[in-house]
C-alpha cells in the first residue's frame, strides 16, 4: 500500500511558464513581475530536478513577459526556461541566459557612480557568465548580479 501519489497543477490555456528557476529565488521573481492578488498564478518552492537538483517554477495565468522582464529574469534565473503557452499548446520556448549588455535594468552599487549622481542610464558588460561577474560601463567597478539592486 505504498503507492505514491502525485498532485498535479491544472494547466494554463494562455500565459507563460517560468522553469528551472534556482530553488528559493521564485518570490523574487514575483516582486519582479510586480504580480498582483488577481493575477493567476501557479509557484512551486524546492521542488525536485533531475537538471539542477531542486528548483522552483513559476506559472502565471494570461500573460507574457516584456523584452525588459526577460532580461531581468535572466539575471536572476540564468538558465531557467521561458515557455509561451497559447490555447494549452506550447507556442515558444527558451533557455534563459545572462544578456551580455544591461542597460537601465540595475543600479550600480558604487554611490560614487556617475550613474547615481547625474540622470545617466546605467549600463553594465557581463564580464563572467559562471559566476555572474558585471562590470559598470561607467565606474568600471565589478560586482556579482546578486550583490546589485535590481530596478522593479
Amino acid at each position: 500500500m505504498n503507492e505514491i501519489k502525485q498532485i498535479k497543477v491544472n494547466a494554463i490555456k494562455n500565459g507563460t511558464v517560468i522553469d528551472h528557476i534556482k530553488a528559493g529565488t521564485g518570490l523574487k521573481v514575483i516582486n519582479i513581475l510586480k504580480l498582483k492578488q488577481s493575477d493567476v498564478i501557479m509557484l512551486g518552492i524546492n521542488l525536485k530536478s533531475n537538471k539542477i537538483g531542486k528548483k522552483d517554477i513559476l506559472k502565471i495565468e494570461n500573460r507574457e513577459l516584456t523584452h525588459d522582464e526577460v532580461n531581468i529574469i535572466a539575471l536572476i534565473a540564468p538558465n531557467a526556461t521561458l515557455t509561451i503557452i497559447n490555447n494549452y499548446e506550447v507556442t515558444q520556448k527558451q533557455s534563459l541566459m545572462m544578456p551580455k549588455i544591461i542597460k537601465e535594468l540595475i543600479v550600480c552599487p558604487n554611490p560614487k557612480c556617475i550613474t547615481n549622481l547625474e540622470s545617466i542610464t546605467s549600463r553594465f558588460e557581463l564580464t563572467e557568465e559562471k559566476t555572474g561577474t558585471i562590470r559598470c560601463g561607467y565606474c568600471e567597478k565589478k560586482y556579482q548580479v546578486d550583490d546589485v539592486s535590481i530596478k522593479i
